[in-house]
Formats: structure tokens, C-alpha cells, sequence
């Protein structure tokens, strides 16, 4: 019989940016062949070698040598965005807001986006098994996370760090959850992955974006500066540690984006931070991220890195 107590310390939790693997303009458009380098590279950072389509749902072919022993790979927990799915659905009937019990418009629109973003759920979940990862689907709303006044009050790490144990891939979502004070709004994946980030800890964290990291204003401006570090002090407050700016840092979202954009992942990375972690914001499939992936940064890595500033 097999000990139930083997532990796995996660390596990695990796945030998969909405606008990176969808079409955040265009209404449930997948990015596939952004999604698709994105499995490829998770497969190499998990460990690589041999490597199994486990997507034989549809047909039951399956795979030769399947018989073989479980690879041992590297733990990664995976959270995506919704982009595309959902965010227009939960924008329209203003789930973010509230009112799920008294309106059927939000209730409507809660049952739609959820829809959505299961829909994608599935797509990346079908992606990474495709390249052999292990990977199941944990949505927050059916594994019981909540909120009061928009803040995270009940949550299933420990489902998460149970199937992790198990040698699984855990692949959680932004979502619309419930909420104490005013029914419902939409739980943000950035604070999905901080929440995991506190109570697993990781040896880092990955952000994969659309674009190659933070910049000091929208990317699509004229002068737009890449910000290579950020440090983030005791108090939870950030300086630019690279490079040396004289402006501030302006952030744009889109309209029917009901998480926060740019601002909350900057404020969540910066809480990750702050537990001793690093946290890597990268463009997604390219040579960066994968190094990001692997927890291995060269000398001409781009990208923004948010760390604790040193205590000395």
C-alpha cells in the first residue's frame, strides 16, 4: 500500500495571463499557438523527457508504453487568466458588483461567465495533457472558494496540495465565486496565485503576459520603458530598482476587464514578494519565459523580476 504522507514541495506556480493564451478584444478567441509553446515549455521546466499525450479522451488510443513507470517531474501548479472568456459576459451583467440574489441579470450572467471560463479551463487543460502533463482542473467556485467584500475568506489549498501530492498538475482559473457581504464578484487568478503562493511555497512564481514584462506606461506608447527589477519593502511599498525613472508608473486596463489589469498583478506580485519569493513577469513562448520557467535567469533575460529588497 502506498504511503499517503509523500509530500511534494512545489517548485513553481505559474500564472497564465489571460491576454497571452486568448484575444482579449475578440469574444472567446484562443491563442493556440501561444498556448501551445506555452505547454511545450512547462513540459521542458517540469523535466522533460519522454513525453505522453494524455489526451485520449476522444478516441481511447492509447499511447504505447503507457505501462511504463511515472516520470518523477518537477510539482508546478498552474492558474490562468480568463481573458477573452468570461470577462465580456461578467462586464455586461455586472457580477463583479454584486446583487446575485436579488437580480436576474447578475444570476444570468454568473451562470454565462462561468460557462466561459470552464470553456477555457477545459482548452488548457486539454493543451498541457497533450504534452504529457498530468494536468486537472480545479475550478474555484466548484472546489468552495469564496469571498467577503471581494477578499478571499475560504479557499481549497489543501485540495490543491493534496493533488499535487498525488503527482498532479492542479489548473485553477479566475472565476465568479460567491461573496458574503454582496453575493457574488469575480475572484481575480493573480490573487489566486498569491493566496497559493502564501500557503505553499513555492521557490518562485511566473507571470506569462502578452507582453515582456512591466512597463512604465502602456507598451503600445511611444518610449515605453521595460522595468527590469522591482523591490518591494517590508511595509508592502515598491521602488524601481532598474532602470532609474523620473516619471511614475502609469497602468492602463481594458473596459470589460473586471480584475484589475496590470495594477493587480503588479500589487499581488509585490505581496509574493514579500514572502521571500522571487517573481518573474515575462512574455509568453519565448526564450525568456522559459528560462523563467526553469527558475534559471541569464545575463540577457528581459523581463521584470519583483524581489524582496535585502534586509542588510
Amino acid at each position: 500500500m502506498e504511503s499517503s504522507s509523500r509530500k511534494h514541495h512545489v517548485r513553481c506556480i505559474v500564472k497564465l495571463g489571460g491576454a497571452a493564451i486568448t484575444f482579449k478584444d475578440k469574444l472567446e478567441a484562443l491563442n493556440r499557438e501561444s498556448l501551445s509553446k506555452t505547454s511545450l515549455q512547462l513540459h521542458e521546466a517540469m523535466g522533460g523527457g519522454v513525453s505522453f499525450n494524455m489526451d485520449w479522451s476522444k478516441n481511447l488510443e492509447v499511447p504505447d508504453r503507457i505501462d511504463m513507470e511515472l516520470p518523477q517531474k518537477r510539482a508546478f501548479v498552474v492558474v490562468h487568466g480568463a481573458g477573452s472568456f468570461g470577462h465580456f459576459q461578467a462586464s455586461i451583467s455586472g457580477v463583479n458588483k454584486g446583487g446575485l440574489d436579488n437580480s436576474l441579470l447578475v444570476n444570468a450572467g454568473f451562470v454565462a461567465t462561468r460557462l466561459s471560463v470552464t470553456k477555457l479551463n477545459h482548452k488548457v487543460i486539454r493543451a498541457l495533457a497533450s504534452q504529457g502533463i498530468p494536468a486537472v482542473g480545479m475550478p474555484p467556485f466548484a472546489a468552495g472558494w469564496s469571498t467577503h467584500k471581494r477578499i478571499v475568506d475560504c479557499d481549497n489549498v489543501s485540495g490543491v496540495r493534496e493533488a499535487v501530492d498525488a503527482g498532479f498538475v492542479p489548473v485553477l482559473h479566475g472565476d465568479a465565486v460567491r461573496d458574503s457581504h454582496q453575493g457574488c464578484c469575480i475572484l481575480s487568478g493573480d490573487v489566486i496565485v498569491r493566496r497559493l503562493a502564501e500557503e505553499l511555497q513555492p521557490s518562485y512564481v511566473v507571470f506569462l503576459t502578452n507582453v515582456p514584462g512591466v512597463f512604465d506606461r502602456p507598451p503600445s506608447e511611444e518610449n515605453a520603458v521595460l522595468l527590469q527589477e522591482i523591490v518591494v519593502y517590508e511595509d508592502g511599498t515598491w521602488s524601481i530598482a532598474r532602470p532609474r525613472l523620473e516619471a511614475p508608473v502609469k497602468t492602463e486596463m481594458a473596459s470589460h476587464d473586471t480584475t484589475g489589469g496590470m495594477a493587480t498583478k503588479i500589487a499581488e506580485a509585490a505581496s509574493i514578494s514579500r514572502l521571500g519569493m522571487d517573481v518573474y513577469i515575462v512574455e509568453a513562448g519565448t526564450e525568456h519565459a522559459l528560462q523563467a520557467l526553469k527558475g534559471n535567469i541569464e545575463q540577457n533575460w528581459i523581463g521584470t523580476i519583483v524581489r524582496k529588497a535585502d534586509s542588510t
